[in-house]
């Protein structure tokens, strides 16, 4: 199974010079390559295969000397990269593959010569680099990702393959519906609300500060530089916070519970809400259901995601009779045939469980481990979004 993980590292003046120039070409290249890709797509039909774009790299670095100063193995994992967004573009999993720009985070990989050896992280070229460990893993390190945030921040991304096979899944045990939400982030099946801390609205004034102060500095000046990188250090604050908090709850989840139920939702229309899109974008819903899905499957638990338009919040979760209509005010209700009174989100919560359970149970899902089994058309009841 493989495992990343993040460390933050500190690399001396000589080796931030030489990453420099290593994020630079291998951003560069990454460009070029993009660019030759399409043109030659345009002209005969067919774009540059993986090895295409690799063997442009000799006759590249007698033209540019500049680009013989960083690892050779960067740059041939660039052919890579862009295989892989034009693989995500093609199977509509992506847009079409843009190109790197200077301002946003930089990155580069390192698939061989790397070894991490107590608090020091060996790369090529660059020698020892300090890096902050908070826990060595087991397991063969197979890549460094090393990468700069906006705010000048280096973090190494270490991924190994720690040797084990994935643990075999079992419906047996405690299932539990997870209903997402914006007043309460996380509302469970047994009752529980966990509440949403909302940082992106507590960080905001400080942000709208220092976005004022970046807005009005002469632009290409360094006191420019200076206010953008405040800006993006706020960002950064905001993005931890937001991030610990998700991290907690979701291995809270995993860990208490054997089948996590949750709705496959579409955030990227959700948003078009000019109301509740910010408090939308703020709850960070996607990253959170990746990261029950990934922890799931390390513990050998399953997840499942029920289809969006199966009506949660409408549907009696005693008698299962369904209302034509609940507007987002109605926080409780009564159920006119079994006279039952609801909480609107832990009703929803029990029936999300419910349905994820009959899927499960129906043979519609495949349940490999911390697989993110989604229904197949038909398999759930469609309706309105409650």
């Amino acid at each position: 199974m493989l495992k990343a993980y993040k460390y933050r590292i500190y690399p001396t003046n000589e080796q931030a010079i030489l990453l420099a120039k290593s994020f630079g070409c291998v951003r560069w290249f990454y460009n070029y390559a993009l660019n030759l890709t399409s043109e030659t797509y345009k002209a005969t039909g067919k774009g540059l295969s993986r090895n295409d774009t690799i063997n442009l790299l000799p006759c590249l670095k007698k033209q540019y000397e500049w680009l013989t100063e960083p690892p050779s193995q960067c740059l041939q994992q660039v052919a890579l990269d862009l295989s892989s967004a034009f693989l995500n573009f093609f199977e509509k999993r992506a847009k079409y593959p843009s190109f790197k720009k200077k301002g946003q985070k930089q990155s580069i990989r390192f698939p061989q010569g790397i070894k991490l050896d107590g608090d020091y992280l060996t790369l090529p070229k660059l020698g020892k680099v300090y890096c902050k460990v908070s826990r060595l893993p087991e397991g063969k390190l197979k890549s460094v990702t090393v990468s700069l945030t906006s705010s000048g921040e280096y973090y190494a991304a270490c991924l190994y393959d720690d040797g084990k096979n994935k643990l075999v899944s079992s419906s047996q045990g405690k299932a539990i519906g997870v209903d997402m939400g914006i007043k309460h982030y996380a509302i469970t099946s047994d009752g529980t609300k966990h509440g949403n801390p909302k940082y992106y609205r507590k960080y905001e004034v400080k942000l709208s500060k220092k976005q004022k102060q970046f807005s009005r500095k002469q632009k290409g000046s360094n006191n420019r530089n200076k206010a953008r990188r405040k800006v993006a250090i706020v960002h950064a604050k905001i993005t931890r916070c937001r991030e610990d908090f998700l991290h907690k709850l979701s291995r809270k989840l995993v860990d208490e519970n054997q089948v996590i139920v949750v709705e496959n939702l579409a955030v990227r229309n959700m948003v078009k809400n000019s109301k509740l899109a910010k408090s939308i974008s703020d709850a960070g819903w996607g990253q959170f259901c990746t990261m029950l899905n990934y922890k799931a499957e390390w513990e050998g638990k399953i997840y499942i995601e029920v289809d969006r338009f199966f009506p949660s919040s409408k549907t009696c979760s005693n008698c299962l009779h369904q209302v034509d209509n609940l507007s987002l005010d109605i926080r409780s209700w009564q159920c006119p045939k079994c006279q039952t009174t609801h909480d609107r989100d832990i009703n929803a919560a029990i029936n999300i469980r419910d349905e994820g359970l009959r899927l499960l149970a129906g043979g519609h899902l495949a349940t490999a481990s911390g697989q993110r089994v989604r229904p197949s058309k038909g398999t759930a009841f469609r309706g309105n979004v409650g």
